[in-house]
């Protein structure tokens, strides 16, 4: 017996060592490039650290400079929540009307679906904010559109009440991950709750929101989390497109962040605001699963 033991004893362990190795290009990835970055830039956020010189110790210096005596850093704060509160609404709400149009047996249907879903195969690329930038100039099709409908051109990227809400709209089009989601989630409400409900004399408007929204309320949450963590982050669009102006009214986090790392070399100011980034965006999200419990319903509650 004990013989047999020793012999399964050593077999589990050649099996953990053969899944320790398996298991060692990825803990290797992740230890080198992001919990490595992850700690470092958070110890070079309590100093003076220049690219081109050593770090030096500042201690809460670059915190206090942030939420003191930047006012750049306020406006991005201010430009990103605005850019937040736009986008997130905004992609939700269209991703939802569309997956409820597709939420129905036509001819094509699924062609229409993957038409739906193709701008959001593409995501934050370059080359959807240059199309973008292209689609919105002066002389771009656009105004174009609106000359042949004798309509007044608009300045969508020279204007500062003009420049956000566009690039907003570049983030709104992509719904389709989103609306990928919902679709999902509408073919699995219970077609039995709408019998009854028609039977009860409930109208469409009544049934969408008495039984459609209550049972979609775990997807609508997953991706109001997902869809807020990209907005807060959002870089590519606003620099490729903009470059943060006019007058810093399209001037993000993640741009502001940028240009302190990239084009001033203050790698400690830019790891503290990306630590103010990390903490909005942690704080955002726990009250997100704290309000949850009013809102959400799951099928075993």
């Amino acid at each position: 017996m004990k013989a047999k033991t020793k012999i399964r004893t050593s077999a589990y362990r050649k099996r953990d060592y053969q899944a320790f190795l398996y298991l060692l290009p990825w803990i290797l990835g992740f230890s080198l490039l992001q919990l490595y970055p992850f700690i470092s830039s958070l110890f070079y956020s309590f100093t003076d650290y220049q690219i081109t010189s050593k770090p030096v110790w500042a201690g809460l210096k670059n915190y206090i400079n942030l939420f003191t005596t930047d006012s750049e850093f306020t406006n991005s704060l201010k430009v990103t929540i605005t850019y937040t509160l736009y986008t997130v609404p905004g992609k939700l709400i269209m991703a939802l009307a569309v997956a409820v149009f597709l939420n129905r047996n036509i001819k094509g249907i699924n062609l229409i679906r993957t038409l739906y879903y193709i701008p959001s195969l593409f995501g934050g690329s370059v080359a959807t904010a240059i199309l973008w930038k292209l689609l919105f100039l002066d002389n771009g099709v656009i105004n174009a559109l609106l000359t042949t409908l004798h309509l007044p051109n608009i300045q969508f990227w020279g204007n500062p009440k003009t420049a956000l809400p566009t690039i907003c709209a570049l983030e709104i089009w992509q719904f389709g991950s989103s609306m990928v989601m919902f679709l999902a989630a509408l073919k699995n409400v219970p077609t039995d709750l709408y019998e009854a409900a028609a039977i009860d004399g409930a109208k469409p408007v009544q049934q969408f929101f008495r039984i459609t929204i209550p049972q979609i309320t775990p997807i609508i949450f997953f991706n109001l989390i997902n869809q807020t963590i990209t907005a807060l982050q959002n870089f590519t669009s606003a620099f490729v497109i903009t470059n943060g102006g006019p007058m810093k009214s399209t001037y993000v986090l993640g741009m502001k962040l940028y240009k302190e790392g990239f084009s001033y070399f203050k790698m400690g100011y830019a790891s503290a605001i990306s630590w103010v980034m990390f903490v909005i965006i942690m704080v955002v999200t726990l009250i997100l699963f704290r309000s949850s419990s009013m809102w959400v319903h799951y099928a075993d509650e």
